[in-house]
């Protein structure tokens, strides 16, 4: 019997890649999963965050019966994604910056780079740039506050605009920078705010429907979508359940890592 579609992250970020989800797959049962008692993941130890997330993933896909899971957490990809796939027996598709897509529409070729400390400096990144991008001049900016602040506005409060202009200061001060890619999936939560907190226009760049499209690729047939779809966490929080309702998610379970 065919499975929902697993989705997984450390907080609410992972939230932006369901709505290009249910347009390319509008009949798909989903599931969403995350590990909220562990948020942020940014900041931690590598050894520690690939455990970690082979153990959530694990019992994640062990609770949802999913037929594919989708690692929508920049974070987790660049660090854990070939473990995961050695360790699953489903599919796995994993979210990596969109490096490539920005250096594509770049007029200037100054793009910018927003992703948490452990993603901003990480090798994959180095080669992601060298690959696609490397006759852009590349800004990155560590920006793990504005995983809180997204995790904010999803709970129902206004995220804190002086954190954000702080946080997006050196990319302000690049008067040739035309292009910003998003590299936690967080942040296209707060993308209306972002934009607005520049001086000039800019354009912003996520991965989120190559998620989507890559998805449909791997699924094969999943279950169908009955009544609002279901979610896991790791610990309890009025705050996530709220933002998880808001996309039409049940109030979400207790996941247990063992």
């Amino acid at each position: 019997m065919p499975g929902p579609i697993l989705i997984f992250d450390s907080g609410v970020g992972g939230l932006s890649v369901v709505p290009p989800l249910r347009r390319r797959l509008p009949e798909a049962a989903l599931v969403y999963a995350c590990d909220n008692a562990m948020l942020p993941y940014g900041t931690r130890p590598d050894d520690w965050l690939v455990a970690r997330i082979l153990a959530v993933c694990d019992a994640a896909v062990a609770a949802s019966g999913c037929c594919a899971l989708v690692v929508a957490c920049n974070t987790a990809s660049t660090l854990a994604l070939d473990a995961l796939r050695a360790h699953l027996a489903v599919p796995v598709v994993g979210t990596v910056p969109a490096i490539k897509p920005a250096a594509a529409i770049s007029a200037s070729r100054h793009i910018g780079l927003l992703a948490t400390s452990a993603t901003v400096s990480r090798p994959y990144t180095d080669r992601l740039i060298e690959a696609f991008a490397s006759d852009c001049r590349v800004t990155r900016v560590a920006a793990d506050p504005l995983v809180r602040e997204a995790e904010r506005l999803l709970a129902g409060d206004e995220p804190d605009h002086d954190v954000i202009r702080a946080v997006l200061e050196p990319l302000r001060r690049a008067p040739d920078l035309d292009t910003v890619v998003l590299g936690c999936t967080h942040f296209p939560l707060l993308g209306e705010r972002l934009v607005a907190a520049f001086p000039r226009p800019v354009r912003l760049v996520d991965s989120s429907d190559a998620i989507a499209r890559r998805t449909v690729q791997v699924a094969g047939d999943p279950a169908p979508r009955t009544k609002r779809d279901s979610s896991l966490a790791t610990a309890p929080d009025a705050g996530l359940a709220r933002a998880m309702a808001t996309l039409d998610f049940d109030e979400p379970r207790l996941l247990i890592v063992g």
